[in-house]
């Protein structure tokens, strides 16, 4: 019993200990062989940001949807592998991320631009506490992406 408790204390202690760690450095958590850069992460969550945008914007919830979870994926893969990564920054972001979530579910383009424009802001906050604030994310003006159609394939 007594083996049992000083288990599931050591158990119940490991995450604040862990998160600690990984707000210590900027280095990948493992070495592993095939474990993309920082950068490489944030550049995919950079073209999806775009993505999202522009998908958003033509009302193709599908699609919006779609890169919304990369987006999401993305974030997670960074806090996960990355020590470096103010945890607050990575929690802050659930937020935009949920109310993006909601427009698209309810196919509310007015509240989609709100909740991007707070994603949006929600990525410099943590560039700035990376110092990284020459990284300055905005909202896209024109798509890089000529050989996708971002309208719904209803509307084509």
């Amino acid at each position: 019993m007594k083996m049992r408790m000083f288990i599931a204390a050591m158990l119940v202690s490991l995450p604040p200990m862990a998160l600690a760690v990984a707000q210590s450095t900027q280095e990948p958590m493992s070495r592993g062989e095939h474990l993309p850069r920082l950068g490489e992460i944030m550049q995919g969550k950079q073209w999806r940001h775009i993505k999202l945008w522009f998908a958003g914007k033509e009302h193709n919830w599908n699609l919006a949807a779609y890169e919304l979870g990369q987006i999401r994926a993305s974030l997670t893969d960074a806090a996960s592998l990355y020590s470096g990564i103010p945890v607050n920054d990575v929690v802050t972001m659930a937020g935009p991320i949920q109310s993006i979530d909601k427009a698209i579910q309810s196919k509310n383009s007015s509240d989609f631009m709100k909740a991007f424009n707070e994603l949006t802001v929600g990525c410099n906050a943590c560039h700035r506490d990376m110092g990284r604030e020459f990284i300055e994310i905005r909202v896209p003006g024109a798509s890089p992406f000529s050989d996708q159609v971002f309208a719904p394939p209803a509307t084509r």
